[in-house]
């Protein structure tokens, strides 16, 4: 009997998680003499999601953690030699594919810098092959990531800095994988925990949760009241916050208030997950004026704006589905400079500017130039060296910092790309150079 196939991502078969046309065009490059030529490529985004004024970089750490270790097992080799689709590939794709280890240099923008259409968060410079087979890895961890830093870093705005965000989306994330990112991500932009218990004990950080209906129904069906559940819970876990909507939300509120004026529970919580959650918070707000008061339930910044606007009475969020799912983030990879001569893509509506560059930011704005440009007296380069010839040169950053630099980014921007309902996020202003190098391609 065979054994089930194991979908699940690790260090050693990263190399095969990329997308068949990365080796198709590498054994292409070395079949031509091309594989080693040096060659640069940058992660950017052209357009952002909807109302999106700004995004924010996310998923450089485990880009980096993926450039260190992806190579090419003697199994692995023997397995894509089977499959019959590089029959005619030159003896020297196998020898490279043997002895890859990544060798390159990348050049980014740190995590929870917020950035503008067009401008590259990530510059790979390193031998073609090697820098078109790393793409699809990027791209994946990068884009997923920014998308959730990005709605977490709107959440985190609208809500304020005194409103607990908790991330609860493992449930509703696209995978597993997806999970531990959007928790990561979502920290790292500046929520203040998460339920996902994985993620947090490898980040470091303490669980966050309350408790499931399941629990309120398993002991009301035992016990025929809601009250038993709610004192087996405390019992356990003294003063968690608890969910109050199973059936008649005021009523529990007014029984556990009724209890703890009794002495005979804590309170450190209340979780509102359905019903009117404005009225429903204000009403339990009279009742328990002191305990934090928490909402979940299909959570995005709009709602969160809108239950604010409406005069809810809520000390936090609990959010999942809105934050770890939804529009994708659409960066894309592109070859920019291949031995020395710019390049650039000039179809229709995905035209890219030629040549290695580097993103300027100034008390004006941001300017999009040449790497080799220098920055002006106002001005100060964003992307910086964190990988020299497949060594990492900076250190692993912890959360907080990131998510100190995450707030402090989107208090710089302007209001209106701060906006939600923002129509088109500010563009860099092109430098005199890169205009000119624009206008020599043919």
């Amino acid at each position: 009997m065979s054994l089930s196939p194991r979908l699940e991502p690790q260090p050693a078969n990263y190399s095969l998680l990329t997308d068949l046309y990365q080796l198709t065009m590498s054994a292409c490059y070395c079949g031509e003499g091309m594989a080693d030529r040096p060659a640069s490529f940058e992660l950017f985004a052209r357009a952002f999601p909807r109302h999106f004024g700004y995004a924010i970089a996310m998923g450089l750490e485990q880009a980096l953690q993926y450039l260190e270790v992806v190579q090419f097992s003697t199994d692995q080799i023997t397995a894509l030699r089977q499959t019959g689709l590089f029959d005619r590939a030159p003896a020297s794709f196998w020898e490279q594919l043997a002895n890859f280890r990544f060798r390159g240099s990348v050049y980014a923008m740190p995590e929870g810098t917020a950035f503008l259409p067009n401008e590259p968060i990530v510059r790979i410079e390193a031998p073609l092959w090697q820098a078109q087979i790393v793409e699809t890895y990027l791209l994946n961890t990068i884009n997923y990531q920014t998308l959730i830093a990005t709605r977490a870093a709107r959440m985190r705005d609208v809500a304020g800095d005194r409103a607990t965000l908790l991330e609860f989306g493992t449930r509703r994330a696209s995978s597993p994988q997806a999970a531990l990112w959007a928790a990561r991500a979502a920290l790292a932009a500046g929520f203040d925990a998460t339920s996902n218990v994985f993620a947090a004990l490898e980040l470091g950080r303490q669980p966050s949760g309350t408790m499931a209906h399941a629990l309120v129904l398993a002991f009301s069906a035992i016990n025929q009241n809601e009250s038993s559940a709610f004192s087996a819970f405390h019992q356990y876990f003294p003063g968690a916050p608890l969910l109050v909507d199973t059936f008649d939300t005021i009523a529990a509120v007014r029984t556990l208030a009724q209890q703890r004026q009794a002495g005979q529970c804590q309170m450190g919580g209340i979780r509102i997950d359905s019903g009117d959650i404005v009225t429903l918070s204000q009403q339990v707000r009279e009742i328990l004026p002191d305990v934090p008061i928490f909402a979940s339930g299909d959570f995005d910044e709009w709602e969160i704006e809108r239950t604010i606007a409406a005069g809810a009475k809520l000390d936090g969020y609990g959010i999942g589905t809105r934050l770890v799912a939804g529009s994708a983030f659409g960066g894309v990879y592109k070859l920019v400079d291949l031995d020395g001569v710019p390049v650039a893509k000039r179809s229709p509506g995905k035209t890219t500017y030629p040549g290695s560059k580097q993103v300027f930011r100034g008390v004006t704005g941001d300017r999009l130039g040449l790497a080799d440009e220098t920055a002006a007296a106002s001005e100060y380069p964003l992307l910086v060296c964190v990988m020299r010839d497949g060594q990492r040169i900076a250190a692993v950053e912890p959360l907080e910092a990131i998510a100190q630099r995450t707030a402090a980014s989107v208090a710089a921007l302007p209001a209106a790309a701060r906006s939600l309902r923002c129509e088109a996020p500010p563009l860099p202003q092109i430098s005199e150079a890169l205009q000119a190098l624009r206008q020599t391609l043919p």
